[in-house]
């Protein structure tokens, strides 16, 4: 068994804690990343130096929009590593976010729901 061999094993996967990924950290309270935010990489030449293996993944999987969900499944991290990796590229650069936009649902007027309900008890 070589050294690098101790890191994976077949049937758990990688074996690596999360939390050695992210050196401990929790997601940034200034970064509101949730499931169905879009990140995209800022346009490069070259790859950034200095990144880890799982912000490198990041970058090149985000050349296009993807959810905060989507890079969870693709790199095969949980959610809370994937905002705190993400916040980190967010500050050196890196990347761009896009919020969804939430309309709250808007209620029907009363009028409406009073020419539904005759047009029900006509029927």
């Amino acid at each position: 068994m070589s050294g690098e061999d101790g890191w994976y094993d077949e049937a758990a996967g990688p074996l690596v804690r999360p939390y050695t990924i992210t050196s401990g950290r929790t997601p940034a309270e200034t970064a509101q990343l949730d499931l169905s935010t879009q990140v995209m990489t800022l346009r490069q030449e070259q790859e950034p130096a200095g990144l880890g293996p799982e912000h490198q993944a990041i970058v090149r999987l985000c050349r296009n929009p993807v959810s905060i969900a989507e890079i969870a499944v693709y790199v095969k991290i949980p959610l809370g590593v994937v905002r705190v990796l993400c916040g980190d590229l967010i500050e050196r650069g890196l990347v761009i976010t896009r919020s969804p936009t939430h309309h709250p649902a808007q209620a029907p007027n009363l009028e409406t729901l009073q020419a539904v309900l005759d047009g029900l008890i006509k029927y």
